[in-house]
């Protein structure tokens, strides 16, 4: 999806889901890489740590509009995503990716038409030990998001909800 309501507005629209837990918003914290500074979709979830083997395989797979929703453990010593992950995301279909830890290789994720939001940037690349879990609850941000779940983000933050949201 190329475009994506505003956060804000979805909150205001959906304030039953917001009390019912069924929409939720991460906390704050995650920066904005990429072309596309708006984007939403159904999630896709990985579990890995200081390992971008499987964030590898998933985004060279048909994204499909997806959003992919990476559990890096929140740590700062690599990057588990970057430029040439960027561009087989954007040739893939992927509507954009949030990462639970670091990126890198900015200039090149902003030139490419995907949507990124990471803790943080850090030059130095992660390992390939091919560990890692998919297509499982994750916890990013205070929020538990589950395959299926669609994830919208922008300027303002990232939601994420049970069902597809209208405004």
């Amino acid at each position: 999806m190329s475009t994506a309501p505003a956060t804000a507005d979805l909150c205001d629209a959906n304030e039953g889901g917001l009390a019912a837990g069924t929409l939720q918003v991460m906390l704050p914290g995650l920066i904005a890489l990429g072309a596309r500074r708006a984007f939403a979709g159904p999630a896709a979830t990985l579990k890995v740590f200081e390992d971008n083997s499987l964030v590898a395989e998933v985004l060279k797979s048909p994204g499909n509009g997806r959003v992919l929703v990476v559990d890096a453990g929140g740590s700062l010593r690599c990057a588990v995503f970057g430029g040439n992950l960027a561009a087989a995301a954007a040739a893939n279909g992927w509507a954009g990716v949030v990462i639970n830890g670091c990126a890198r290789d900015a200039a090149e994720i902003d030139g490419t038409d995907i949507g990124v939001r990471a803790l943080a940037l850090n030059p130095r690349r992660s390992v390939k030990r091919g560990e890692g879990q998919r297509d499982l609850a994750v916890t990013v941000l205070g929020v538990t998001v589950r395959p299926g779940n669609w994830v919208y983000a922008d300027a303002d933050g990232v939601l994420v909800s049970t069902e597809q949201l209208a405004i």
